[in-house]
């Protein structure tokens, strides 16, 4: 089976989804699939993420899903039952990403320090999500901090304050292995059910880091 961070990678944007009503998953990912983005972090900021993941699971296979916000042991188990493939979260705690690796779920912790970085990948950490992104400083402070790392392989997924119009200065960072989007599957878009603009941006998002990796090589 392919490692979900190497897909993940391979595409350069993963959606980051907070779903209010599962009874809109299908929806939802015939849109993502439409866009060409095959995959789907599902947050778990809403009561509907577990059934949402399971509904995709069953239903749409093709689908890389994800469990994202993954705050507590509770989250993390209710994902891996419900098919997560992989999972994130915001921070860093031990506990869950100890938890994570013992029950063969791929998971990226939430860094934004050096401390941060370094207690994870004491723990085996090699992908991490940089969050929150903007506000933590930009591509200029990851560069910073990931430097001291860089020759352990770690890499990072720039979540929060990441937009269309700055893709580009996160995805032509090599230790930069996607970025996460929260624009691409808005919450309103899905309730009022813009599928059409979910995966037109979609698409964009996809065509858009195929170009700026292109441009980097």
């Amino acid at each position: 089976m392919t490692d979900p961070f190497s897909a993940v990678a391979a595409l350069g944007v993963v959606p980051v989804i907070a779903i209010d009503d599962a009874r809109d998953a299908i929806a939802l990912a015939d849109a993502l699939l439409e866009g060409g983005l095959a995959v789907a972090e599902i947050t778990f900021r809403t009561a509907a993420a577990a059934e949402t993941l399971a509904i995709l699971r069953d239903a749409r296979p093709e689908l890389l899903i994800g469990a994202g916000t993954v705050l507590d042991l509770g989250s993390l188990e209710a994902a891996i039952a419900a098919g997560a493939r992989f999972g994130l979260a915001p921070g860093f705690d031990p506990e869950i990403v100890e938890t994570a690796a013992m029950r063969g779920l791929p998971f990226a912790p939430g860094v934004m320090t050096p401390s941060e970085l370094g207690a994870a990948v004491r723990r085996g950490v090699r992908l991490a999500k940089y969050f929150p992104a903007g506000a933590a400083g930009g591509p200029k402070a990851l560069e910073a901090i990931a430097a001291p790392f860089a020759h352990l392989g770690v890499r990072f997924v720039p979540t929060g304050g990441v937009s269309m119009d700055t893709m580009a200065d996160w995805l032509k960072m090599k230790s930069v292995a996607a970025v996460g989007g929260t624009w691409i599957a808005r919450s309103e878009d899905i309730r009022e059910r813009r599928f059409a603009d979910i995966a037109r941006k979609a698409r964009a998002a996809v065509d858009r880091a195929a170009e700026i990796r292109g441009a980097a090589q």
